[in-house]
């Protein structure tokens, strides 16, 4: 079997030589002060990332649902309301956890391929006259439909409406790879996962955590134990983790952070954002378009293509990986058959990218749904050979 090709799935992403190489390391006593040394870095660096001025960064063996798990876990009690928009699989099972720990969720009901309702979610804070809700639940990044929403803009309604709760945002497919503004959007908490933009294996959950939901942990009933924060920050405090930390992971994230602020943020934007266009126009090409309802809300770390009437994205996607060992994303939930997703996040070039939509553009043919073989190729080469080259990857 061959692990050549790369993958193109909203993660986990490709992992860079260098990364997989920092991961590798022998045992390590992870109470030891050498431990404490390896680890600020990361802390530090998930800041950065972040751009958080205050609070908290936390790092839990886990991935982003065991993120969601967590903030919730440490900030609400049973019976809280939360509001939260529903328009993506991500959001959906974000509401469904919140509801297993006996959370009241008002749901605001959104069309698939549309982005967070800000006037909606504005009139429903103004009409909460009795502060009852306690958190504002925003999926930054809707991996299933390829759709982003706006978090400053949620914040801006939220303090328009001058409503108190908190903001959570599920950033686990947009972090490291799209604008974040922890501070500049007043997020309280925001998670993200090791394996999409930090481009390493699945196996940790990211968490920034603001001044005002750590407060929020003092009247918090709801139980945790493996999550909790107050475990996390007492060890912390003294340099080491409450129970056996995933120590390489920590290491590798330390250094694929290096690896993003050489190649700088704002570069790693661009390049998201250049290579994300190119499939856009590939998929222009090809007759078809996003399932974002609009340009403003396209991702720039994965698209949802809608297939034409009559054909099954979920089968493109069987035949990529038994014919050409190459991964793509199925529609999930609603759009199940009615997409597939090309995941264009983390380690990718230019490269990459058109040898992804090649193999899309063989497995269309191969299906009968016809494509003209190069069709989409041709356009994201047109536009990448037409606009500034993104800078390369840190040499590994």
């Amino acid at each position: 079997m061959s692990f050549q090709n790369s993958v193109f799935i909203p993660g986990p992403t490709n992992i860079p030589d260098s990364v997989r190489k920092a991961c590798d390391m022998p045992t390590l006593d992870h109470r030891s002060p050498a431990f404490a040394r390896l680890f600020k870095p990361a802390v530090e660096g998930v800041r950065r990332v972040l751009k958080m001025a205050d609070g908290e960064v936390i790092l839990i063996p886990a991935t982003g649902t065991g993120g969601w798990e967590a903030a919730v876990t440490n900030t609400l009690s049973p019976g809280d309301t939360v509001l939260a928009a529903r328009f993506g699989m991500f959001s959906h099972r974000w509401i469904d956890l919140c509801q297993r720990h006996g959370l009241n969720v008002q749901i605001i009901e959104t069309p698939w391929g549309q982005g967070a309702p800000l006037a909606t979610i504005e009139a429903a804070l103004k009409a909460d006259k009795t502060g009852s809700i306690k958190a504002v639940l925003a999926t930054h990044n809707e991996t299933a439909t390829g759709v982003k929403s706006d978090i400053g803009g949620i914040r801006r309604a939220m303090d328009a409406a001058g409503h108190g709760a908190m903001l959570f945002v599920d950033g686990v497919s947009s972090i490291g790879s799209m604008p974040f503004e922890f501070t500049g959007w007043g997020v309280d908490i925001a998670v993200a996962g090791s394996q999409k933009g930090f481009m390493l294996p699945a196996g940790l959950a990211i968490l920034g955590v603001s001044p005002k939901a750590i407060a929020a942990m003092e009247t918090a009933t709801l139980p945790r134990t493996f999550f909790d924060f107050n475990d996390m920050l007492a060890s912390y405090a003294k340099g080491g983790f409450p129970y056996t930390p995933p120590v390489g992971l920590i290491a590798g994230l330390a250094h694929a952070i290096d690896l993003l602020e050489s190649e700088g943020l704002e570069n790693v934007y661009a390049r998201h954002h250049r290579l994300a266009e190119g499939v856009r126009r590939a998929i222009t090409a090809w007759g078809m378009t996003p399932y974002a309802a609009s340009p403003e809300l396209y991702s720039d770390t994965v698209t949802a293509v809608k297939v034409p009437a009559g054909c099954d994205g979920t089968a493109l996607v069987q035949l990529a990986a038994s014919k050409y060992g190459v991964a793509f994303g199925v529609g999930l939930g609603e759009v199940a058959g009615k997409v597939f997703r090309i995941g264009h996040l983390g380690m990718l070039t230019e490269v990459m990218v058109l040898s992804g939509l090649a193999t899309a553009e063989m497995c269309m043919a191969d299906l009968g749904w016809g494509v003209t073989l190069g069709s989409g190729v041709a356009a994201a080469q047109d536009y990448y050979r037409g606009t500034v080259p993104a800078m390369a990857m840190a040499a590994e």
